[in-house]
């Protein structure tokens, strides 16, 4: 395998949601990484899970609320989780914070256009069914949490 090398000033950027920015970084069969900024108050990504990849996150700055399973950790600039394939898990700004984020994913599995997808809904290029029609593709599949629905709600004023 060659090298992978990504520079910062060709990196293609998707605003996702509204305070919300992913740069892409690589994407091949054994990695797809990306890092994400997250403004205060983003929605982040919603519960979901994957059949075949462990998604890990590094936060590099900020604090991160990620739910994994049934439990919710706050992670500060510094911290990592790892979260195997079929855990439920989402994760969003800690409430009052901004968050920036190295994602990985192992194995990859082309998921630059799926970002890009998240990129036309939020432009309303495209539909939330078209991201819906999108999981077996992507092997992003959408799970509800009762825990995290709870702290979005909580976090509210």
């Amino acid at each position: 395998m060659t090298e992978i090398a990504t520079r910062a000033a060709t990196a293609e950027a998707i605003y996702d949601g509204p305070g919300s920015l992913i740069t892409l970084l690589t994407d091949t069969a054994e990695l797809t990484c990306n890092t994400a900024t997250f403004d205060e108050g983003a929605a982040g990504a919603p519960v979901h899970f994957h059949t075949k990849a462990t998604e890990f996150f590094h936060v590099t700055g900020g604090k991160l609320d990620i739910l994994v399973d049934d439990e919710i950790h706050t992670l500060g600039a510094g911290d990592f989780i790892a979260v195997p394939p079929g855990v439920k898990h989402a994760f969003a700004p800690a409430a009052g914070h901004t968050a920036a984020v190295f994602v990985g994913f192992t194995p990859g599995m082309g998921r630059f256009d799926y970002y890009r997808l998240l990129g036309r809904v939020n432009a309303g290029e495209a539909t939330v069914q078209d991201i819906k029609d999108s999981s077996a593709t992507y092997d992003n599949h959408y799970a509800e949490s009762p825990v995290w629905s709870g702290r979005r709600r909580s976090a509210e004023p």
